[in-house]
């Protein structure tokens, strides 16, 4: 029911993640407040950042990534490129346009559009 990452900078990665990716942010028991957030990933998967990494992530598109499916590409597309944001996009070997987006550790995130 989630991913879990963890980050350098848990206030940095919660910013992505609520504001840039405008997840909704879920409320973490308070014991975890300060070392934990979580966001709701459509209607039944969370992403859980976890405060303590202290080695860089490497990483590349051909490695660990997570996909989101998003309602329009071109609206994802002209968003990133509003915020200044560094993106990777390409089609895919089926057609499926893809856009990843790093987040403030490195972890790529595959924005994608559901077409049936």
């Amino acid at each position: 029911n989630h991913i879990a990452l963890q980050v350098a900078d848990l206030q940095a990665s919660a910013k992505f993640y609520g504001e840039v990716l405008q997840l909704e942010r879920i409320e973490v028991p308070d014991n975890l407040k300060a070392i934990r957030a979580w966001f709701k990933i459509g209607t039944d998967q969370q992403i859980h950042l976890l405060a303590g990494r202290t080695q860089p992530v490497v990483n590349d598109r051909n490695g660990s990534h997570f996909a989101i499916f998003v309602a329009s590409m071109e609206k994802a597309e002209a968003y990133l490129t509003r915020l200044k944001l560094p993106f990777h996009k390409q089609t895919r070997f089926d057609g499926v346009i893809q856009i990843y987006v790093p987040d403030p550790d490195g972890y790529l995130v595959e924005l994608n559009e559901w077409k049936p």
